[in-house]
């Protein structure tokens, strides 16, 4: 009877010790610095997990929320490069670095192996960044890595070649809170 009470009680303590985060705001920013045009797009949609007891992390971001400040661009972006009606997300699942248990004013550098995917094709990556717990329990993620658009089958016509460039910078900044 004893063992069974542990038991309980132990299901019921568990998740309050748990070190899941989650956002539903985090902000994207991606960076192409072409020949003759330099531009920025942006989001803050990004949805995402860290779990800290397994160092697991997944993330996605609805690619029909990126906003360039231009209607036309955005509108050729979606439908001709993303073609986000058979791809609307962008995804990555990985595995961080050990973190060390989050306090308040330790900022850590980590590390996140794992999987991209976007526009139907998934690729290994390796993304670096800080995570800095804050006083009041949430996390703030930040972090930046480079996509090469043909990685990912997303072809640049000749045309528009010298306005967009082949890599992307992308970065991301999300303050992630406990999950209830």
């Amino acid at each position: 009877m004893r063992w069974f009470l542990t038991a309980i009680l132990l299901g019921v303590i568990s998740p309050v010790f748990s070190q899941q985060y989650q956002t539903k705001k985090g902000e994207v920013t991606f960076l192409s610095q072409a020949a003759l045009n330099e531009f920025e797009g942006k989001s803050s949609s990004l949805q995402g997990l860290i779990d800290l007891d397994q160092n697991l992390l997944d993330f996605y971001l609805d690619l029909n929320t990126l906003d360039t400040g231009i209607g036309l661009r955005d509108k050729h972006m979606r439908e001709n490069y993303l073609e986000t009606e058979e791809f609307p997300f962008a995804e990555f699942t990985g595995k961080l670095s050990a973190v060390q248990k989050p306090e308040p004013g330790k900022v850590q550098q980590v590390t996140a192996i794992g999987k991209f995917k976007l526009h139907g094709v998934e690729r290994a990556v390796t993304v670096k960044g800080t995570l800095n717990p804050q006083a009041n329990g949430s996390l703030l993620l930040e972090a930046k890595f480079s996509i090469v658009l043909s990685d990912y089958q997303i072809e640049i016509p000749k045309l528009v070649f010298y306005e967009l460039a082949p890599e992307q910078q992308v970065s991301l900044k999300a303050t992630l809170t406990p999950k209830k």
